[in-house]
């Protein structure tokens, strides 16, 4: 089978067609053109049917997503209730945790990768833990800076 480029395709079934009506057998269309003769075949047959529209180039549609609006929108509000609140050691939402999360509210699983697209299209991001401890004392850090630090220096 000859290699074309996807935008190729309309004129090549267009030029089926011609050939076709002008009283050319499938199989020789497919050998002219390198196709296949099934391939042939069908355009004729979706021609026939659907007249030129089928010989247009058609928008190719992935897979229906597997989660409505409606279901992002309520893992929104689940996950905004933390994830101790699903039963999650520490308040970190990862990947997997959120995962788990949907296949129990929803009975879908996703690749990791996949988790994280769907949380980027919801708006939620990767966040970085902040490198300070909860329990600092922001006083006494200002006094150490001011009063310390330029000892320290010094030496």
């Amino acid at each position: 089978m000859a290699n074309y480029k996807q935008s190729d395709y309309e004129a090549l079934r267009r030029r089926c067609i011609e050939l076709s009506q002008v009283g050319w057998k499938q199989a020789a269309i497919a050998q002219v053109f390198g196709l296949t003769q099934p391939w042939v075949s069908r355009t004729l047959k979706k021609y026939n049917q659907q007249g030129l529209t089928a010989l247009q180039e058609g928008k190719r549609t992935g897979a229906p997503p597997r989660l409505s609006a409606q279901q992002l929108d309520l893992l929104v509000i689940e996950l905004n209730k933390g994830a101790e609140h699903h039963g999650f050691s520490g308040a970190i939402w990862t990947r997997p945790r959120v995962n788990e999360v949907i296949k129990k509210l929803f009975g879908v699983s996703y690749d990791p990768s996949q988790v994280g697209r769907i949380l980027k299209k919801v708006g939620w991001s990767r966040q970085l833990p902040q490198r300070k401890a909860s329990q600092q004392d922001a006083q006494a850090v200002t006094q150490w800076r001011s009063e310390r630090l330029p000892e320290l220096k010094k030496s």
